[in-house]
């Protein structure tokens, strides 16, 4: 006797619960993987532009050219946010520093503030999706898990009643829920991967707009040029070191 197997044969023979879990777990396939394919793109637009766009900008004979140069570099627009919140900021200290509620704040801690505001922004910006990632990874196992218990409570209860049960009544539906796990697997690992990946990548961007905070903020506030490739320090460090 030939058992009829196979996803077709699964969804005709499921109910309403069994083909609304597969529907979930395929629209969260199709999002985790339109959402890894945005952040891997993402983080490798970073890693082909920030060097460039750095160099750019220190390179520049004065503040706008630099400003200007940065922004066609950069096209991920994460340091290019950054150098003009800082120069917007320091123009503004200048223009109203005897006025209005940042009057008697320091150059340094205006422009600190403004900088730390914009990296805030970008981090959110940079780590958007991230969660919805890691929420497949989590959850997708155990959503086929529960359409693979409800498969099998659906076949047995299909056998109850009958006066005689063989393994081809009995193989044939429960394997086909088990399908359920492994469609939660297959939505689940690729989402976990990526999460992993991403996260590397955008800690190393952020590490990156930290260092370029640091040295925007050290020629906003002195004068003194940094230079792509110096060592990255905490713009919370700046605050405590040129805050008074």
């Amino acid at each position: 006797m030939r058992i009829e197997m196979g996803l077709a044969h699964f969804w005709a023979q499921g109910d309403l619960v069994t083909q609304a879990v597969a529907v979930l777990l395929v629209l969260l396939s199709v999002a985790s993987w339109c959402v890894i394919a945005l952040k891997a793109h993402g983080v490798w637009q970073a890693r082909q532009c920030h060097g460039r766009a750095l160099a750019a900008f220190w390179g520049a004979p004065s503040l706008p050219a630099a400003i200007e140069a940065i922004r066609h570099a950069d096209r991920t627009g994460v340091l290019a946010s950054l150098a003009i919140a800082g120069a917007n900021a320091a123009e503004l200290h200048r223009q109203h520093s005897e006025r209005g509620i940042g009057a008697g704040v320091s150059v340094s801690d205006f422009v600190t503030r403004s900088l730390r505001s914009q990296i805030v922004e970008a981090q959110a910006s940079i780590e958007s999706g991230l969660t919805f990632l890691a929420s497949v990874g989590s959850t997708a196992p155990f959503i086929g898990l529960f359409g693979t218990v409800w498969g099998i409570y659906h076949a047995l209860v299909g056998l109850s009643g009958a006066t005689q049960v063989v393994l081809d009544k009995v193989a044939g539906p429960v394997g086909e829920a088990l399908i359920m796990t492994a469609a939660g697997l297959f939505v689940a690992i690729p989402a976990v991967l990526a999460y992993n990946a991403c996260t590397r990548g955008n800690r190393l961007t952020l590490a990156r707009l930290d260092g370029f905070a640091h040295d925007l903020h050290a020629y906003l506030t002195t004068g003194m040029r940094g230079r792509p490739g110096d060592r990255l320090v905490d713009l919370g460090a700046v605050r405590a070191g040129r805050g008074g």
